[in-house]
């Protein structure tokens, strides 16, 4: 019984290993190697037989300026400020939640979370799922930096039916190139984010006209903040 038991000890401390030791290797050579496909991109490509995959990687440097601070106003306002986890937003969400159980739930992913879901995980609101995107959370802002995020996150969102990142994204709703962008339409192209399948940047709501607005007038703020 004690063979088994050391037997069994052994097998987790190797599984244990090997878990941590591969995910810290894997995140530090995405560091410095393009992001080309997320699980996303094959889930979506599952879920929808026949769908097209539009994606092109961009470096940050070949994107328009604005196109940060869209998705910063748009997502994550603190996001140069906090290192994963904005904890204010956190604790605003989760008061909001409570005292209106009726309403949509208001989420407080960051930028970073997000981006650590969409490179090494899967949708979804499980405690696992969530605990994982924490771990993952921490690794990306230890070894990328914030410039790095940033990137890898511009260029795996999805951004339409089919279309992941900044590049897909303007080449196929507005006929041009990231770098090119305008204010406005990387304004646009943020405020469809909470859900880039049923907003369309290329035809725009209502609705996603007035985010946009709001949006234009957070970029103005982060854009002359020091």
């Amino acid at each position: 019984m004690k063979r088994f038991f050391r037997g069994l000890l052994r097998i987790i401390r190797w599984t244990v290993g090997l878990f941590f030791g591969s995910t810290v290797l894997a995140v530090i050579l995405l560091k410095f190697i393009p992001v080309y496909y997320t699980p996303l991109m094959f889930i979506r490509l599952f879920e929808n037989e026949g769908m097209k995959l539009e994606h092109k990687w961009v470096p940050l440097n070949e994107m328009s300026k604005h196109m940060p601070f869209a998705v910063m106003g748009s997502e994550d306002a603190r996001f140069r400020e906090h290192y994963g986890f904005d904890l204010d937003a956190i604790d605003k969400a989760a008061k909001h939640n409570r005292e209106h159980p009726e309403r949509n739930q208001h989420g407080a992913s960051t930028i970073s979370q997000q981006t650590a879901k969409n490179v090494f995980l899967w949708p979804g609101r499980s405690w696992v799922r969530k605990g994982l995107e924490a771990y993952f959370t921490v690794l990306i802002e230890l070894f990328w930096g914030k410039d790095r995020i940033m990137e890898v996150y511009l260029n795996s969102i999805e951004t339409g039916t089919g279309i992941y990142g900044v590049e897909a994204v303007a080449r196929e709703h507005f006929g041009t190139t990231a770098s090119k962008l305008t204010a406005e339409q990387c304004a646009l192209i943020a405020a469809t984010l909470p859900n880039p399948r049923r907003f369309s940047s290329k035809n725009p709501s209502s609705y996603i006209l007035k985010r946009q607005k709001r949006i234009l007038k957070e970029m103005k703020y982060l854009e002359t903040r020091p």
